[in-house]
């Protein structure tokens, strides 16, 4: 496919609810094996090489390794050595010949393989989300790969690798927009306007980068409407990533675990610093895994909804769909208060149920940011909080305590059972969603979209039994987000449990999950 052109798209006629006949294949970039495959080639060329010229130019009793070679000339080893990288590169250009990929107006088609043939396949108005990611190799050569999450298909659906940047931009702006259900032509437009009761945001960030023009030179498919030009409306400074991942409570569980070792193995006749270097090991991998994935992080709005770019070594473009969201958490932990810190994750189909890192990674909007971050991303995330006065209630949801902003808490009897948080944890309803406030110390608020609400659970342990008090649970798809409702009064948790499955069927008949953007 050739950068700059856009996809086509049916006219009137052309289909009649089927795929377009004559929609085009089109191949990835030629280097995309290599991008792929670097790592054996540098592996067989180093180990080859290796025994190659220690053949010939070792001490009298080398380690030759095959036979084949301390027995050839060196000219015939090196003729072997060029015909095993014409065999790899044979392969890599067959795999690319190969690997083809189409567009069409209801599926993304994938086929790969030489000799075992696969064909892959992904439903257009099922996909949650595209995600833009550049491994380093990736980078130098100026591509990127497509990956894309499914609805209900627990994990990332289908990968398409690899293509040149501008491309990739290109082909996710085209298939968000027909995921949206926007079939037709449009002129380009701004982002989608916030509804009347939206968080009041104070401004948003200025990009100097980001470009003022569409994506797509010359617009002509329903892509146009998604192309507007990006909004940032949050950032995090590397001084603010790297204090935040030095304030972590796992982070300083871990140094004093390793302070308290070394102290107990000190005792210990023989004992050198040197025996706790995995230890350190251990740790600095962990955050230099948190810094290399919250480096130069950026959240901008635009109309396909929360784009989110990041990364140090290897950088992504991910999109998250408002409409997609199924629910949010806010944290504090407890030595980022004093900073005024927050986090922002969320559980969003398709994401949860792939690799652990990799899903966590992906589940963050936000690692940490002020305040004013956090509402600016809610207001994309949740364009319609439900309440008159959004900054006042978030504001006492996430720092307040008692029944301020509208939130209805644990009973004071259960005070013993949980002596600092039971003023804070309780729940607040709006018009559009359940907020769930739990924690004094570490603080959090999860957020439940009533059309996002799949079931709810009430449990009561044998303590809740003797003071009266029930959990509620409200059931969503896999993810960071665990929503919990906790110590509630028996007769509340009642009413809370048969009115919210009331709301949610209201809510879930009036939304259409699978057009999320405009008329299907």
């Amino acid at each position: 496919m050739t950068p700059g052109r856009a996809l086509p798209v049916p006219g009137p006629g052309e289909t009649d609810g089927q795929d377009t006949p004559a929609a085009p294949w089109h191949r990835v970039h030629p280097v995309s094996p290599l991008v792929r495959g670097w790592i054996a080639v540098v592996a067989i060329a180093f180990v080859y090489g290796q025994n190659t010229l220690s053949s010939f130019f070792g001490e009298e009793e080398p380690n030759p390794g095959p036979e084949f070679i301390s027995r050839t000339p060196l000219m015939v080893s090196l003729l072997v050595g060029a015909g095993i990288l014409l065999l790899i590169l044979l392969g890599f250009f067959g795999t690319w010949w190969f690997t083809k990929y189409q567009i069409t107006d209801r599926h993304v088609n994938v086929n790969t393989g030489m000799v075992f043939r696969q064909q892959r396949q992904a439903r257009i108005d099922r996909v949650q989300s595209i995600d833009i990611a550049q491994p380093l190799v990736a980078r130098i050569f100026g591509l990127a790969e497509l990956r894309f999450d499914v609805a209900d298909s627990g994990s990332a659906a289908m990968n398409l690798a690899f293509v040149k940047l501008s491309e990739a931009h290109q082909l996710r702006n085209e298939i968000l927009a027909r995921a949206a259900g926007l079939k037709s032509p449009a002129p380009p437009a701004p982002p989608l306007p916030a509804p009347p009761d939206a968080f009041p945001v104070a401004g948003a960030i200025p990009d100097p980068v980001a470009p003022q023009t569409p994506f797509l030179e010359a617009p002509a498919s329903a892509s146009a409407s998604l192309a507007a030009s990006e909004r940032v409306v949050a950032v995090v400074p590397t001084g603010r990533l790297i204090g935040s991942l030095l304030l972590r409570p796992s982070t300083i569980l871990m140094v004093l675990g390793i302070i308290g070792l070394g102290i107990a193995m000190s005792t210990i006749e023989g004992f050198a610093p040197f025996y706790l270097l995995p230890a350190f090991l251990g740790m600095a991998g962990a955050l230099w895994n948190n810094l290399n994935t919250g480096y130069n992080f950026k959240a901008a709005t635009s109309a396909d909804g929360l784009r989110l770019s990041y990364g140090l070594l290897d950088t992504r473009h991910q999109t998250v769909p408002p409409g997609r969201v199924q629910a949010i958490k806010v944290t504090a932990p407890f030595f980022w208060r004093p900073l005024g810190w927050y986090r922002v994750a969320v559980n969003v189909a398709g994401i949860g149920g792939g690799a652990a890192n990799d899903a966590e990674q992906r589940s963050v909007l936000l690692p940490v940011g002020s305040y004013e971050d956090v509402l600016a991303v809610l207001s994309v995330v949740l364009p319609a909080p439900g309440v008159a006065a959004p900054r006042d209630f978030f504001a006492a949801a996430i720092n307040g305590s008692g029944p301020e902003g509208g939130f209805v808490v644990s009973p004071p009897r259960v005070r013993p059972l949980s002596p600092l948080a039971y003023k804070r944890q309780g729940y607040a309803l709006t018009d559009t969603a359940l907020v769930a406030r739990n924690g004094a110390l570490h603080r959090s608020i999860a957020i439940v979209p009533h059309a996002r609400t799949q079931g709810l659970r009430l449990s009561q342990g044998p303590l809740a039994r003797r003071f009266g008090v029930v959990d509620l649970s409200l059931a969503t798809i896999a993810g960071p987000v665990v929503p919990l409702v906790h110590q509630l009064d028996v007769a509340s948790g009642r009413e809370l449990f048969l009115e919210q499955a009331d709301r949610a069927a209201a809510a879930r008949r009036q939304t259409d999950s699978n057009h999320w953007l405009g008329d299907a």
